[in-house]
């Protein structure tokens, strides 16, 4: 069943027009993630859905009620949708110690002081904050302030949560341990969550489905972590989604050679009359062998990186990236050193147009 269901939303701020006639729908129980770049609009939608801002056209329902509907003067109050919402910038009060930051959603409700005792201490426990709740904000840590704020929003049980960026804030191993922790809030309590972020590797940890947006709004695919990042839609969402590699084909009568060079695709031909492909495709994607058959590169730059050996690769004046576990590359004779030649040959192959490829670098 969906729990948000956006029906041609349009909104502009002046003349500039941030969504026009957007749809999507989000189902109950599920971590939903809106992702793209900064200034595509995820933000505004967000407050849309919230309350905070109002379209100019189109109808959003929580559940099956109409929460906002312009052109019937309908737009319930954001207090009044069952949400709770966690902003970038944490928005905890800072004279307000732990405890009253997180019980304040209820002090507004006039909850009974047990209820609200209860339920707060409930609430700290589960961020795993307990016995930090006479603290003020200013005696905690950047991840501790986001855990008050996570808890301030679950307080109240709302059937919706809505996370605006919430880790950008963080140093890097603390994102990383809060997403896992957000995630098994989202398991534990059964809430459903719209996260919006511009990071691919959060997006793809935590989300049971997730949409891409492109800069002008408009979503370009919608589907589970796997189809977004092994089949994406188009150039953009393949470009968007993590490190991309790129090697251009020509047709040349009916053969296809790669590059400014001479080899041949051995390989499957794209499919289309166009003269002028891309192959696309992930580092992992990527074999790459002393000798054999496949493409014949040089190895421009050699890093060794800890764990893993990480390569650049020219192929006829194109460039790509590889990465091997150092224990693979040591046990199988893969450790190559700048200008040495090698053979490459590839896991996945997905195949654009070069007009296509063209089009995306334009926006």
């Amino acid at each position: 069943m969906d729990i948000i269901r956006v029906e041609g939303i349009s909104k502009s701020y002046g003349k500039h027009q941030v969504h026009k006639d957007l749809s999507l729908s989000m189902k109950r129980g599920e971590c939903f993630t809106l992702l793209g770049p900064s200034g595509c609009g995820k933000t505004v939608l967000l407050r849309l859905i919230a309350g905070f801002e109002t379209p100019d056209s189109g109808k959003i329902f929580i559940g099956d009620t109409v929460v906002t509907d312009p052109a019937a003067g309908i737009n319930i109050s954001p207090d009044s949708r069952g949400l709770g919402v966690v902003f970038q910038d944490y928005a905890v009060w800072p004279h307000m110690s732990v405890f009253d930051n997180v019980g304040f959603p209820l002090k507004i409700a006039k909850r009974s002081p047990n209820e609200l005792r209860d339920r707060v201490m409930e609430t700290i426990e589960l961020v795993g904050m307990r016995g930090l709740e006479r603290r003020l904000p200013s005696e905690l840590s950047g991840g501790q302030q986001q855990r008050v704020a996570l808890a301030r929003a679950l307080v109240a049980n709302p059937s919706l949560m809505l996370l605006d960026e919430p880790l950008t804030n963080l140093d890097a191993n603390l994102r990383e341990e809060m997403r896992f922790e957000i995630k098994e809030l989202q398991r534990k309590l059964n809430i459903t969550v719209l996260y919006v972020t511009h990071d691919q590797e959060v997006a793809l940890a935590i989300s049971d489905r997730l949409a891409i947006m492109d800069a002008d709004g408009q979503i370009r695919q919608t589907g589970n972590p796997w189809e977004v990042f092994e089949r994406p839609a188009d150039s953009f969402v393949f470009n968007f989604m993590g490190i991309a590699n790129y090697l251009s084909v020509r047709r040349v009568g009916e053969s296809y050679l790669v590059g400014a060079g001479e080899q041949l695709i051995p390989w499957d031909f794209p499919q289309g009359d166009a003269l002028e492909w891309v192959a696309g495709f992930r580092p992992s994607d990527v074999k790459i062998a002393p000798s054999g058959t496949g493409l014949r590169g040089v190895i421009k730059r050699a890093s060794f990186l800890g764990a893993m050996v990480d390569y650049l690769i020219e192929v006829d004046g194109a460039y790509l990236r590889t990465s091997i576990e150092t224990h693979e590359a040591l046990s199988k004779g893969l450790m190559f050193k700048e200008g040495e030649t090698c053979v490459i040959s590839f896991r996945d192959l997905l195949w654009f147009t070069a007009e296509s490829l063209r089009e995306v670098a334009k926006k």
